[in-house]
């Protein structure tokens, strides 16, 4: 069975206690280790580290990265607003989007970094700032992740400009007089060495065709194992060949490439955990299941019912007794697709798992919550509030870095 990551029993009894639960809880010691390991990505000619925001937004979570030196991805123009608000330099700040701002003038005048992800995304940057330099994201042709929901290169994706229409774009960058200087891919959540290694030497060969381009960013889409046995990225593995590659550029051209990534997942997501607690305990009978419904539940944790994720789930009892049971773990939204432990890759297949035994009132931790789960939740279905968040900061101590919703904060637009 799983072990707990990063909580104790006691903290997590004290948790509950003082903010109630469902309750999200980081560990900064942890954000800082993944973060250290990040800035060792191989690199020959410079490396600048952008956390991908969308991962988890909060404010206290932006202020540890961006202390330790780290630049932001921002996916829209309310990301760059937040990023500002809290603390984040603008020119720190690069927006990537699928959605071309009604306020970008606004948001770039600050001092914020743009990568044009369509042509009608240069066409409209050109109008504002002719002459000005941004950045081109492109669909390099190949992808990698666990499914298409996770998959954002090659044919299925609409993320970037596609590779083949290189005349297209140059006559718009002509047109408006725009100086290229960063070229932008990202393939999505793998972590094959080998599809790096092609999606690099790919995107290596669209910087050939920009001679002003001084950046190459390759993304994010670290995976992480969350649970035993995935197959998490191994920064070292997967930037050699990368490492080798631009060295080989600069031989070839005599250009040293500047490398940027863009992880979120992998600093954040098992810096972070679900604290709930069994509301109720029920049996379908000896040929169904035994099912554990929590007080959190797809309002937390989007991820299961969207992709079929896998989560480890801990449970905490108040009398440990020392058996173990197998229980189909759900969640408590009044929805049938509120799956906890779905099959790997299923969204609709029930599984059990064997847990310690379990009572009602006892504590269940869902592990591997730090990315994806905060900023991606069914948000108040069923009108449950946002939950609660607190870290534990490298010191020990606790500290809430957001409030549970109220039910008037959650009716105060209703007209």
């Amino acid at each position: 069975m799983e072990e707990l990551r990063f909580i104790s029993r006691d903290q997590a009894f004290a948790i509950r206690k003082q903010y109630g639960t469902p309750t999200y809880v980081y560990d900064e010691a942890t954000c800082i280790r993944h973060a250290e390991e990040a800035l060792a990505f191989p690199h020959p000619y410079g490396l600048t580290l952008r956390y991908a925001m969308k991962a988890n937004s909060n404010a206290s979570i932006l202020g540890i990265f961006d202390r330790l030196g780290l630049h932001v991805d921002a996916s829209s123009g309310y990301e760059v607003e937040r990023a500002v608000r809290a603390g984040v330099a603008p020119e720190k700040i690069c927006l990537s989007s699928q959605e071309f701002p009604d306020n970008f003038k606004a948001l770039y005048d600050q001092g914020m970094s743009f990568n044009a992800c369509s042509f009608n995304q240069i066409e409209r940057f050109g109008q504002l700032y002719p002459g000005r330099g941004l950045g081109l994201r492109f669909n390099p042709g190949v992808g990698s992740g666990g499914t298409n929901k996770t998959n954002v290169g090659g044919p299925s994706s609409s993320f970037g400009i596609w590779h083949e229409w290189m005349d297209e774009v140059r006559t718009l960058i002509e047109k408006y007089w725009l100086k290229v200087f960063r070229i932008h891919t990202h393939i999505g959540s793998g972590s094959d060495p080998r599809i790096w290694q092609k999606v690099s030497q790919l995107s290596l060969n669209i910087v050939k065709q920009f001679p002003e381009v001084t950046t190459l960013n390759l993304g994010g889409g670290y995976k992480v194992a969350r649970t035993a046995g995935e197959i998490g990225t191994e920064f070292q593995d997967i930037g050699a060949p990368v490492r080798d590659a631009f060295i080989a550029f600069a031989a070839e051209t005599g250009r040293k490439i500047h490398l940027e990534i863009e992880p979120g997942t992998y600093l954040i997501a098992n810096a972070g955990a679900i604290l709930a607690t069994i509301q109720d305990i029920v049996s379908t009978g000896a040929e169904g299941n035994n099912f554990l419904k929590l007080d959190s539940g797809m309002t937390e944790i989007l991820r299961p019912s969207l992709y079929g994720a896998q989560h480890p789930l801990i449970i905490i009892p108040q009398n440990d007794t020392g058996r173990t049971s197998n229980y189909v773990t759900v969640g408590h939204c009044c929805e049938s697709g509120d799956l906890i432990t779905p099959a790997p890759g299923s969204t609709d297949v029930l599984q059990a798992r064997e847990l310690a035994e379990a009572s009602i009132g006892d504590l269940c931790v869902i592990e591997g919550a730090g990315a994806y789960c905060s900023s991606m939740p069914a948000k108040n279905y069923n009108s449950f509030p946002e939950a609660a968040g607190v870290i534990i900061r490298s010191n020990g101590n606790l500290q809430q870095i957001r409030k549970r919703q109220t039910l008037q904060q959650m009716l105060v637009n209703e007209l």
